[in-house]
């Protein structure tokens, strides 16, 4: 059995809505609420890495999934600590040990899709292919429903404020159920992501029996982490770019979009779904 990593980590709370006065269109006061936003600037060994815009929720573990999907770091061990300050809008990450060469990983950037802009580091466009998830497991009509009810009727900061995206993460029970494992969110979904990713590498979760839902669209970088992450299934309650597709394709991942209610539409992969024609 895998050995939790020992990384020392700070508990960095903070208020993730605020209540704020607003006229309606009537003119009348009224009391409404809005999500945080904060700038947090990542330190890598004292190094300036990147800033991202971030609701706060569970910043330590987007810290160690951003390093993780940008592989500036090889393994969770490789980590000593992570102290995230909001006096100073920083998380200073603090290494034992590193052999991944920073220049050349930055020296090459692109801009993304994602909320707020998202950023990728170094060739992984180039390490996908070297991706190909194994055929299987595979996930019943009812279970893919039952999944979008969990979402529909899950608490979160949208329903009372709107502006964030969400990332959810269930664990296959069998073909027929599954249970909730991981639920973020944040500012952009690209973060909410980054979130699971870092909470699955603190804990040595593969992803083989996952399934991964966002409310965001399955863009090439979504689709990217979730084959990083080993998760087969990729579920949208949006759409899908034709780069997303396409590396879904090449990849073996099983991509669905418009999940709603009792309704899902399979892009790339359906051999693992079973349908059982529910009404």
């Amino acid at each position: 059995m895998a050995v939790k990593p020992n990384i020392q980590m700070s508990n960095a709370s903070v208020p993730l809505v605020h209540e704020v006065e607003i006229l309606d269109e009537m003119g009348r006061l009224k009391l409404t609420h809005i999500p945080g936003e904060r700038p947090l600037t990542i330190y890598l060994d004292k190094r300036e890495i990147v800033t991202l815009m971030t609701l706060g929720s569970a910043p330590e573990a987007l810290v160690l999934g951003y390093l993780r999907n940008q592989r500036m770091v090889e393994s969770p061990d490789d980590i000593e600590s992570i102290q995230v300050d909001w006096d100073t809008d920083s998380a200073a990450v603090k290494t034992r040990r590193s052999t991944v060469d920073i220049d050349a990983l930055t020296s090459k950037r692109v801009v993304t899709t994602g909320c707020g802009q998202g950023t990728m580091f170094g060739g992984l466009m180039e390490e996908m292919s070297q991706i190909r998830l194994p055929e299987g497991p595979t996930l019943s009509q009812e279970a893919i429903v039952g999944l979008i009810e969990s979402i529909r009727s899950h608490d979160t900061i949208y329903k009372k404020s709107g502006s964030v995206h969400a990332c959810a993460v269930f664990e296959r029970q069998g073909d027929a159920e599954v249970r909730l494992l991981y639920f973020i969110e944040d500012v952009g979904r690209h973060n909410a992501v980054d979130s699971i990713s870092g909470l699955m590498w603190l804990v040595n979760k593969p992803g083989k029996d996952l399934i991964f839902f966002t409310t965001g669209r399955l863009t090439s970088e979504m689709v990217i982490k979730g084959a990083q992450m080993g998760i087969p299934f990729l579920l949208t309650r949006s759409g899908v770019t034709l780069m997303g597709l396409e590396l879904a394709r090449k990849t073996n991942l099983t991509i669905m979009s418009r999940c709603s209610g009792k309704h899902f539409e399979i892009y790339n992969a359906p051999e693992r779904v079973l349908f059982s024609q529910i009404n």
